[in-house]
């Protein structure tokens, strides 16, 4: 019969969560398109005005337009991701962002990272994306940079006492 207040404490075991690959992370992104377009479509025209032309000659106003675009994208993205660990495609498919070393929340500061390094992962034909296809850990150069990984359930709340991160 074992004493269980002498037996050593050594803590829940550590397991490594399963990582969520190119193909779900692909339809999270359609799912995560729907929502972000419709938020688009209503507030650029608020912005731009009623029709929302703008003139393709006029450089300004198409970097003035595309700029604003990627701004109002990024803060839907990272809100979710700050407030959620996921964007509602991810969470349709199980698929939360965490710390690659601890599999807890990744910080914010690694989020807006990891968003930044989208541009990276696709700026050389989508290849840094295409990366997740194919690495062991099913990281995108984005979540490389950042130190993240995109895991199946939600990641835990704090880093485990048991590993040191540094």
């Amino acid at each position: 019969m074992s004493d269980p207040i002498n037996e050593k404490q050594s803590g829940p075991a550590i397991t490594t969560p399963g990582y969520v690959g190119f193909w779900l992370r692909f339809v999270a992104f359609l799912i995560d398109s729907v929502p972000v377009f419709i938020v688009l479509a209503v507030l650029l025209p608020l912005v731009a005005g009623p029709t929302g032309d703008i003139d393709l000659t006029d450089i300004s106003a198409v970097l003035a337009r595309l700029s604003l675009e990627s701004l109002v994208v990024a803060i839907i993205f990272l809100a979710f991701w700050m407030y959620f660990a996921a964007t509602p495609g991810k969470m349709v498919v199980n698929a939360y962002i965490a710390d690659a070393k601890t599999f807890s929340r990744a910080s914010n500061g690694q989020l807006v990272v990891r968003y930044l390094c989208y541009y990276l992962s696709t700026f050389v034909f989508g290849l840094g994306f295409i990366w997740i296809a194919f690495d062991r850990r099913k990281q995108g150069w984005h979540d490389k940079i950042a130190g993240t990984v995109v895991i199946r359930g939600k990641p835990l709340d704090h880093a485990p006492d048991d590993l040191t991160t540094t």
